[in-house]
Order: C-alpha cells, then structure tokens, then sequence
C-alpha cells in the first residue's frame, strides 16, 4: 500500500471537478443543468494543462508548481465564495478599484470569514489532502513524447469544449453568448464555471472587451395626452456619427434610435422647490414601521408612493449611489471611471441645480475619501462636499462606528436653511450599517427600543440602526417646519442596498412577504414627498436608476431622457428594473436569468417574443451604461 501511487493528472481531474460541483453546492440552486457539459470539458482542458505544466521539470519542482497552483485554485473558489456571501457579487478584475472599500472594512472581512470557514474548508480539501498524501502522488518527469500526447489531448478537449457552447446556443445567456458576447460574471460562473469565468476575465482585462450592442427598433408609445413633448435636447446625432468611428460611432446610432420618455402631468410640479436628497445607508422596506419608524412610514406612505420599487445590489454602496445619482446601471467597467471622477457629466445633478440658480451643498457622516467619494461628486457639480476629516469632524463625533445621522442632520442643516436662494442637498447616511450586533455604536444607543420585539439579535441591531435614521428625518421635517421651509421642500430617500449583512433568511423575518435572495431581497421603498400634495399612488416598477430623470421631470430641469437609461417613472415607459447578474422585473413579470425562468404577474398577457426582446433591452442598458463611462461618452455628445 505504501508503494501504490495515483498519476498526478488524476489528482488534478478529481480537484478541478470537486471545487466546480462544491462551489455550486453552495453558492447557486441549480446544480445539476445541462452547463456541467462545458464545464466538465473546460475542467478536463485545464487538467491536461495542468499535467502538461508539470511533466517538464524535476520531480521536487513539479511536486511544488503543483501544489502552488492548487493552493491558488483554492484561494480563487475561496474569494468568490467570500465576496459573494458579503457583497452579493463574484470578483472579478474591476472590484480591484474598490479595494479600499474591503480594507476599510477588514474587521467585518474577518467575521465574515469566520462565518463561512466551514466553506472554505470545504474549497481547501484538494489542497490539505494533496498535502497530506503527496507521497501517494506521482508528480514524476515526463517526456516530450509524453508531453506531445497530452498536448494532443488538451487541444481535443479545448475544442469539444468549445463545440459544447453551441449547445442551447441561441436561448438568452446561454454559455455561447457569455462566453463570446457578453461580460456578466455572476452568469460566467454558474454556465461556465470558476475556473473559466476567472481566465475570461483575465483575459477581457488584458485585451479590453466590449459586450454586443443591440440596435432594436422601437415604436413609439401611444399617449392619451399626445400634447407632451419629449424630455429631450435638440442633439445631431447623424452629424456626430458622420465624424464618429468604432463603438462611439455605434453609440450615436443607438441613442438615434431610442425616442426617450415624454414629459407628462406631473412635470414641473416641484419647479423651483427646494430639494433634500438621501442615499440611505441598508435602507430596506422591512425597517419601515408606523410605531419603531413613524417618520420613515410616514414618508413612504405619503407624497408619492411608490408601490414596486426596488434597489438592485450591485457593487455594494458605490453601484447604488453610482446607479441613484447617474441614472446609469452598475454594470462591470463603471467603477475605474467613477472613482476617478474625471468623466463628463452634463446632467450631473448638483450642475443642473446651479444651473437654475440653487445653492447645492453635500454631506457625509464618515470618512470624505472613502471610495473617493470627493472625487466623483465634485464630477457631478459639488465642490464644497463635507464629510470626516473635510470638515464634518467639527460637527458630529467621527470617533464612532458607525456615526450618528441625527448629529449630521442636527449640525448641518443652519447651513442651507436660511439662505435666500434655493437649495438642493444631498446626503449620505452611515448609521444604517453593518455589522449588526451591539457593539454596533447605532445599534447600541437603539437598543432599549427594540430588545423586546422577539427577533434575532441581529435583526433586532439592524433596526435599531435605522431607527437612527428614523429620528435623522424627524429631526429635519421640525427643523424645516420651524424655520418655515417645509411646504417648499421636496425630501426624496433611496436606500443604496438590502442589508446584506442580513442573510435572507433574517430579512424574512421581518417581510411581510417571503422575498427570494436574487431579485425580491432588493424590493424596497423610494420616498419622494412634499408636505403639501396630495397623494399619488404609483403601481409601475421602478429602481434607483430611475431616481435622477423622476426629480429632472418633476423639478422641469431640461435633460435628455435618451441618454440616461432610467427613465421618469412618472412618464408612458414600461416599469423596468435590473438586476447585477441580468434578471428583471417589468410591470409584467420577474425574470430569473440564472435558469431562464419567467413570472408572470397575474392576469397579464404577454406580447409575442416578450421575453426575449426584454432581455436584448436589458443587455443593451447594461451594455450602453458601460460604454457611457468607459468611452466618457457625455464628453462626446456635448
């Protein structure tokens, strides 16, 4: 038995497939589908690499690569696993950006870790067991005619496995389409597995890439109100394509093609009003209740109210502050350019409002560089920005984790309140943040108001978080109230993400409705209210890309409803909202990419090939999102 020794090429097959089936164990629902084919051949391609890699050199040095590059096989499967668990997303290359964001928070890394060292364990057997039986192992030298032969071997499978992808090729983001057309990791990883997604991704990087764009001939709407005119600019787009080549060129004959959305009976309606706007921190429907958050539901449920709203988590705080004040989806490629802050943006919302004469001012209760925060919103017009160690430090205590949004709204609001001009704000919370347990500062000064509710621990420190939030609203309305400005403010609030800290399994305790971890987690509520108007129930489905061109439309601030692909939830455009691994929800169902499933709403009859067009739709507004900011597009157009 101590003599008995199995070739390595096979300790390399069995690893290969045990973290593939492992990895979907625990991270995806459907594990057995008719993928594991392309799989199985990519897997059965890099073994043979693997082994051919490691028949050259001396037995002592095969013995090392091998284990080296098991170990980082490993450590890949680990990170995917970890970032998704934390952030809802899998790496990829452009999360390289936001790395300050995972060191900021290398304490919650850690519990996280913690929490799922039991998975990790599991993506780290083939290394401890090719550890412990290295001797059973048979990592010898080979010869060239040997090496000839699996090199022959490896070109046949690459090539099966390349004759695979065609298998269900022309149905929607199938394994051909993401492996040739498209860039969406969390779909690379469930049809063509880690290994795969992590070499493609390397590769798109490396060589640049850029997804099919789609030119879909749109009919226009028919309106009973046909009197509106269209939220657009007068833009030559003929002209620009005439001098315009490569993807820019394909850019001006998509946006030539798109009619817009029309202005409507609401817009003007906030026309000259003063607006304060929030990104609100873990902000999510199940911290809205008439006893522990009066002022949150007395704000949801007021004003306009918004009944299908949700808040995709895509690239954690940044995407959905990327997503709420752009009007652009958080596809991959938009982090790099944001966080510069160095792209053109015409309709960037504190521009537009200095533009009509407003004062615009911007806070935030932590750390002003944090995801270089200062830098893309100065991109937008702001340039008196206030946060930690830019000022903020003098008004609320910054030694906190997480800082108090009632000091922040309590310290800052004499600055706005009594100018003769207009103002616009905008805010950013931090009470509502995770980790939630109750060394959670927010939580902590929370406690008493909700330690007998008879939840979990941890859900019991998420709402005493927002509960913070809760009072930093309240304290604002009398404020206003006081000084005479709350009949001609307008308070707009979207959250930037579910609690992710929460599992789903937490967030059901407080639902009302039992929500699924890809698409209903994010439903959530978009405030939008004025003390004086009367209310407006909206049923259509909206998301945080379709925050910036709603206010536009209200406040009769002059835009291009082409070139911002959210649209006026208020206007004749079908509801749409986008999920970061390409599901949806429209006003007529929920699309669940990840095994191509359609729920129709009740009573609902589809138009002919509806899905299908949806989908192109989807991918062309993720697609056109990113090429708006990897090819700086606005610059282009003005």
């Amino acid at each position: 038995m101590k003599n008995i020794k199995i070739n390595s090429l096979w300790y390399f097959l069995i690893s290969f497939i045990y973290l593939e089936l492992i990895f979907k164990v625990l991270v995806f629902d459907n594990v057995i589908n008719i993928n594991l084919i392309n799989i199985f051949l990519y897997v059965m391609f890099f073994t043979l690499l693997m082994k051919l890699i490691t028949s050259f050199f001396k037995e002592k040095t095969n013995k090392i690569i091998s284990f080296i590059g098991i170990f980082i096989i490993s450590f890949i499967f680990s990170l995917e696993l970890c970032i998704y668990r934390i952030f809802g997303l899998f790496f990829d290359f452009s999360l390289l950006s936001a790395s300050n964001q995972v060191f900021s928070f290398a304490s919650d890394m850690v519990m996280f870790i913690i929490k799922n060292i039991g998975g990790i364990i599991l993506l780290f057997v083939p290394f401890i067991v090719g550890l412990i039986f290295n001797k059973h192992i048979s990592f010898k030298k080979e010869g060239y005619k040997h090496g000839l032969i699996i090199l022959m071997f490896c070109v046949l499978f690459y090539g099966s496995f390349l004759e695979s992808l065609y298998i269900n090729k022309n149905s929607d983001y199938s394994a051909h389409e993401l492996y040739y057309k498209t860039n969406n990791i969390d779909l690379s990883i469930n049809k063509l597995g880690v290994l795969n997604t992590f070499r493609i991704d390397l590769k798109r990087v490396i060589f640049g890439f850029n997804d099919t764009l789609s030119i879909i001939e749109k009919e226009d709407e028919e309106d009973k109100n046909i009197e509106y005119s269209y939220n657009n600019l007068d833009i030559d787009f003929d002209n620009l394509s005439n001098n315009s080549e490569g993807v820019v060129k394909n850019m001006h004959e998509f946006f030539k093609n798109e009619t817009g959305t029309k202005k409507n009976k609401y817009t003007g309606k906030f026309k000259d009003k003063n607006l304060i706007l929030f990104m609100a921190e873990s902000f999510n429907e199940i911290a809205v209740d008439e006893k522990l958050t009066p002022t949150l539901y007395k704000l949801v449920n007021n004003g306009f109210v918004f009944k299908d709203f949700y808040t995709p988590t895509i690239s954690s705080t940044i995407g959905g502050e990327f997503q709420e004040l752009t009007g652009l989806v958080a596809t991959s490629g938009f982090l790099t350019p944001w966080k510069k802050g160095t792209n053109t943006f015409p309709f960037g919302v504190s521009t537009v409002f200095e533009n009509l004469g407003y004062n615009t001012y911007a806070y935030h209760d932590h750390t002003y560089t944090f995801q270089d925060r200062y830098k893309y919103l100065e991109s937008l017009g702001f340039n008196n920005f206030k946060g930690c160690n830019s000022g903020m430090e003098t008004i609320i205590n910054c030694d906190l984790w997480p800082e108090s949004d009632v000091e922040m709204i309590d310290g800052t609001i004499n600055e706005f309140i009594n100018n003769d001009k207009p103002f616009f704000t905008y805010y950013v919370t931090v009470s509502g943040h995770g980790d939630y347990n109750w060394s959670n500062a927010m939580s902590k000064k929370h406690y008493d108001e909700v330690k007998d509710l008879g939840y979990s621990e941890k859900v019991l420190a998420y709402l005493a978080g927002q509960i913070e939030l809760d009072r930093a609203l309240d304290t604002l309305i009398k404020k206003l109230d006081e000084n005479g400005k709350l009949d001609d403010t307008v308070i707009a609030l979207v959250g930037d993400h579910y609690p992710y800290y929460l599992t789903c399994e937490e967030v059901n305790e407080l639902s009302k409705d039992k929500k699924d971890p890809v698409v209903e987690i994010n439903h959530s509520n978009f405030i939008l209210w004025n003390n004086k108007m009367d209310n407006v129930i909206v049923e259509k489905v909206g998301s945080q890309i379709d925050v910036l061109p709603t206010i536009y439309n209200l406040f009769d601030i002059p835009y291009d409803s082409r070139l911002i692909i959210g649209k006026d939830i208020l206007s004749t455009e079908t509801g749409l909202a986008i999920f970061g691994n390409n599901s949806w929800v429209s006003d007529y169902g929920t699309y669940f990419s990840e095994n191509s499933s359609f729920i129709p709403k009740k009573d609902i009859e589809l138009p002919e090939n509806y899905i299908k067009n949806m989908n192109a739709i989807v991918q062309n507004k993720m697609n056109i999102s990113k090429l708006i900011m990897t090819e700086d597009y606005y610059s282009k157009v003005f």
